[in-house]
């Protein structure tokens, strides 16, 4: 499974219920784990973010499928970013001189 962070801000609709943030929250990592994507952490931050995600996925389809049904909510804006272990940079680093 790859790991991605999910940047997340809150839009004018989002900021307005705010008092449910934590409960919408839940209801994202069942619709996640319905797509076999594992939310890991969830933070709300201070900041230029709102809200940092850390999930797993099978793919990058994938994850896009849940940030683009995340978005047609309306409550926060997205910037996913793909991680990679050490490993993984190990294995992307072999070859090069």
């Amino acid at each position: 499974m790859a790991t991605y962070l999910g940047l997340m801000k809150f839009t004018d609709q989002g900021i307005k219920k705010v008092n449910k943030t934590t409960k919408r929250a839940k209801e994202f990592q069942e619709f996640a784990a319905k797509m076999n994507i594992k939310v890991r952490e969830m933070y709300w931050t201070l900041g230029r973010y709102d809200v940092v995600v850390i999930a797993e996925a099978p793919d990058d389809e994938t994850i896009t499928r849940l940030t683009l049904g995340l978005g047609m909510l309306g409550n926060v804006t997205t910037e996913t970013l793909r991680a990679f272990s050490a490993q993984e940079m190990n294995e992307i680093l072999k070859g090069l001189p």
